[in-house]
């Protein structure tokens, strides 16, 4: 038998555990990750992510050590918006565009990759940089440091379009 399913509406916007996820001018606030789906092609998304980290390390979502999970049979162009700052405001800022395969059994490989730098701050004396990670599975980026003993911090807007590839 079939059922008539209501319009789902919630005055002042939607929360989950008294956390508001969507308030009352339709912005979405406050969400881990975002994911969008086309109704059409189901096996294809544009999920959004925040990774952040340290000095010499591999970036994370959060502080637990999770990088951003790829799956099997897919096809994947990832582009980073990426900044790199010390205490003293010396900005190392670009964007990594890179195309990423992950085979049947999880292992990930780059096809090609393309890094553009915004502006590059750093002192002559020092080097950063930042490269794409991959593990099975898994993607983020590694930053390493050397030269300085100061505190580096690194964030990257990465966005993440999957599509099944088999």
């Amino acid at each position: 038998m079939a059922t008539n399913l209501k319009q789902f509406d919630s005055l002042g916007g939607f929360s989950v555990n008294e956390t508001t996820v969507v308030d009352e001018n339709k912005n979405i606030k406050d969400a881990n990750t975002l994911e969008l789906k086309n109704r059409f092609y189901s096996d294809s998304t544009i999920t959004h992510y925040i990774l952040r980290g340290s000095n010499t390390a591999t970036l994370q979502l959060d502080d637990v050590g999770t990088n951003i999970t790829i799956d099997n049979s897919t096809i994947n162009f990832i582009t980073g918006n990426f900044l790199g700052v010390n205490p003293s405001g010396v900005v190392y800022s670009g964007k990594i565009e890179s195309t990423v395969l992950c085979n049947a059994i999880g292992n990930v490989t780059t096809l090609s990759s393309l890094e553009t730098i915004i502006k590059e701050d750093i002192p002559t004396s020092e080097s950063w940089e930042i490269v794409p990670f991959m593990a099975t599975n898994r993607f983020s980026y590694a930053t390493t440091r050397s030269g300085t003993t100061q505190l580096i911090k690194w964030i990257v807007s990465t966005q993440v379009v999957s599509i099944a590839w088999a």
